[in-house]
């Protein structure tokens, strides 16, 4: 199994919330990329590596990033083994929208770029997850999905608020935890259903060659029907069976605010940081 990061966004609404701050508490983090920040003793997506590393399922690693940040990036890959960077070659979230690939486009890249062919574990390079999450848990559930049926796929859930429905895909599920559909922030009456999808995904490798097709189908959509991969997740849902897995929660660092209480909780209350999402 391979691990794709998609890391090439430019975290434009938390660096304009570090711009406007004037405690001069966050100036260290002013043109750091999301999935480097600092969060507890260690870079935000340092925290997956080491998950991944303690995996003895997941070989290799590649990190999707843009063209601002790959130096930072390749420094820090330096430190580990085994991850390789590509660059979506686009240096600034204003580029012309012929130049943005979208999340779905860089999944692509790494897919075509390093000749995956195998299954992949899809992660966004700005979420961390509860402590209930463990990575061993999801690929022991992905293995046993696969002995049943190798077009099996795999996502997260979890339990949201009614009044966040639409911030989020909110996934409807069948008796089996088989999802149904997928629906983009409807709103708390369009949907029973309150299980939010964050970014992690388990893609069979059967179904990789299917984000050709949807890019290919999608080739005159707006940039925002090809950006967020919960796109495709919900197209896939139609096409090839696609199960839940359910966790607590999730960190997703957006702001200001959100990276402040991430970065709080790793170091005030995080209690098994030695097997952290293992």
């Amino acid at each position: 199994m391979k691990a794709v990061i998609l890391a090439a966004g430019y975290g434009t609404r938390l660096q304009r919330d570090v711009a406007a701050d004037r405690s001069g508490r966050f100036a260290h983090l002013v043109g750091v990329a999301k999935p480097l920040l600092p969060v507890g003793n260690r870079a935000l997506l340092s925290h997956w590596i080491r998950a991944l590393a303690a995996s003895n399922g997941v070989d290799d690693v590649y990190v999707v990033t843009n063209a601002l940040f790959l130096s930072a990036f390749e420094e820090w890959a330096a430190h580990f083994p085994n991850i390789n960077i590509v660059c979506d070659q686009t240096t600034s979230n204003e580029n012309s929208l012929q130049d943005r690939l979208g999340a779905v486009a860089c999944l692509q890249l790494a897919v075509k770029h390093f000749h995956i062919q195998d299954h992949v574990l899809v992660i966004g390079g700005d979420t961390l997850f509860k402590e209930d999450f463990s990575l061993a848990g999801i690929q022991s559930r992905f293995c046993e999905l696969q002995a049943a049926c190798e077009d099996n796929n795999l996502v997260l859930t979890y339990q949201c608020r009614d009044d966040e429905t639409a911030k989020y895909g909110i996934v409807e599920v069948d008796d089996d935890l088989r999802a149904v559909c997928m629906k983009e922030k409807p709103l708390p009456s369009e949907t029973a259903s309150r299980r939010a999808c964050p970014c992690f995904y388990v893609l069979s490798k059967k179904s990789l060659p299917l984000l050709d097709n949807f890019l290919l189908e999608k080739k005159d959509a707006a940039i925002q029907e090809k950006d967020a991969p919960g796109n495709f997740v919900a197209w896939l849902i139609l096409r090839k069976p696609v199960y839940v897995h359910e966790i607590g929660g999730r960190f997703d660092v957006g702001n200001l605010q959100s990276y402040v209480d991430c970065d709080r909780f790793f170091k005030d209350k995080l209690l098994h940081a030695h097997t952290y999402m293992m």
